[in-house]
């Protein structure tokens, strides 16, 4: 229990703030907005707007370069949504991929039994102990909660003329299984050695009954997901390498360390055929989250697979001999990450656009890695009546960097429109540009302006984002 009026207590409240400006900025600005607005919206599903879509598009990228593009033995895959109903039996999930929830006797609400017993400090068991021993009542009425029934969170659909049970298959909840059941077709494609990766970036689907804080958990997202095959004996090996590359890969972005946690899996957190797991996790404004997983598999997928499918999943060793490779599992949400870079680049400074009209004294200024900005060089001239040599500019630079055009309002508040998105750098074409043939070039994090010639402006950005 928070006391009112304690440190505690104030602390959630500047948290609960934070998250109430980041979801503005996010919807005023074009980040980020809620599915099917003018018909009132649809829970937990999120539109990405213009600004949203190129940042979350970057972070992408970004993994993609630092996990495939960079590394000679790791290859991509795009698999289907839709895939064979038996492959969800094979991994488990139709028997196993559940929540566990209570109802309110008195005012019938629906909860997730172990998010109220975490909301307690409570770490859940419900192998050991029954729901019933934790004594736990509605935190909305107080009233009585039933004994836990367990809610399977696959999205049900039918492929076919016929809606029966011969037709009906799934959504898939994540995107591993569409790597393991070509494992055979990409091993024998690429050519590659164990140890050796296969990553994929897609959407995944769950019926999550208790979904919220933003975009964090929502029922339609993005995963990015790379499963890495390797012998039985360096598993461990494996294993504490991706971690590290993975803990690193957010630090490498200035991601504050501080907020940044790894979080060791306990064994009774373990999946059954588990050897190892930990959560990289943020300090996000609603409570300490998970970023991404980091799994010692074992071999229960590839010989789940070969047991369900009849079909051979083994690598050869250099001897020919054949052996079903254990899986180092590496599992983050574009959602989740996108969200996490957005609250950490936000930061509310003293105004200092130089802007005399500016009304507020506080200004919002999106710190973003320049790889992840949206926009990465925006094109202000300083009268409508200089429109034909800033479009030049525009028009040269655009098609090395996302670039904006904004010649509407004094320059101060235009400068404070691109340090609230996160754009690193503002190019200000003035009346001395068209004789002097220079442009003025103002970096968001230091202030500082440089005079540069357009003629070089390419080379400039080039050393600027190399």
């Amino acid at each position: 229990m928070v006391k009112a009026g304690s440190t505690e207590e104030s602390n959630l409240a500047v948290k609960s703030d934070m998250m109430e400006k980041i979801v503005s900025l996010c919807k005023r600005r074009g980040f980020i907005f809620q599915s099917s607005e003018i018909y009132g919206g649809i829970n937990s599903i999120y539109d990405y707007g213009p600004l949203g879509v190129e940042l979350k598009n970057n972070v992408k990228r970004e993994w993609w370069k630092e996990m495939v593009q960079q590394r000679h033995n790791i290859v991509g895959l795009d698999s289907g949504i839709l895939m064979h109903p038996k492959i969800w039996e094979a991994s488990g999930h139709l028997a196993g991929f559940s929540d566990p929830l209570v109802d309110c006797k008195k005012c019938k609400k629906r909860f997730r039994a172990d998010h109220l017993l975490e909301a307690k400090g409570l770490k859940p068991d419900f192998r050991q102990t029954p729901f019933s021993k934790y004594k736990v009542k509605c935190p909305e009425c107080g009233g009585e909660l039933t004994d836990i029934r367990d809610f399977n969170l696959m999205f049900k659909t039918f492929m076919g003329a016929l809606e029966d049970s011969a037709s009906q298959i799934y959504l898939r909840p994540e995107t591993a299984q569409g790597i393991y059941v070509n494992f055979e077709n990409v091993y024998n494609a690429s050519r590659q050695k164990i140890p050796f990766g296969i990553a994929q970036v897609g959407k995944a689907f769950r019926n999550e009954i208790t979904p919220g804080n933003f975009t964090f958990r929502t029922r339609e997202f993005e995963q990015m997901e790379m499963q890495f095959f390797v012998r039985e004996a360096e598993a461990k090996k494996w294993f504490d390498y991706w971690k590290t590359e993975r803990y690193n890969w957010y630090l490498s972005f200035g991601v504050n360390r501080g907020k940044l946690k790894l979080r060791e899996h306990a064994k009774n957190e373990l999946a059954h055929y588990a050897k190892a797991a930990l959560d990289i996790e943020y300090d996000f404004p609603f409570a300490d989250k998970e970023l991404e997983g980091i799994h010692n598999r074992g071999d229960f997928d590839l010989s789940r697979h070969q047991e369900f499918s009849g079909k051979e999943l083994k690598a050869a060793d250099e001897a020919g001999q054949k052996f079903t490779p254990h899986i180092i599992e590496t599992s983050s949400g574009a959602d989740r990450a996108t969200l996490m870079f957005l609250v950490d680049a936000y930061t509310e400074v003293e105004t200092r656009s130089g802007d005399k009209d500016a009304k507020h004294e506080i200004e919002v200024v999106l710190k973003l890695d320049k790889r992840l900005a949206p926009i990465k060089v925006a094109i202000l001239p300083l009268s409508k009546k200089l429109d034909n040599g800033a479009v030049k500019v525009y028009d040269d630079l655009k098609s090395s960097y996302q670039c904006q055009y904004d010649v509407t309002g004094a320059i101060g508040r235009r400068y404070r429109r691109q340090d609230e998105i996160g754009t690193p750098y503002c190019v200000t074409y003035d009346f001395e540009s068209e004789t002097d043939k220079q442009v003025t070039v103002r970096d968001r994090d230091s202030m500082n302006q440089d005079r540069v010639a357009i003629a070089e402006l390419k080379d400039y950005f080039r050393e600027k984002f190399c």
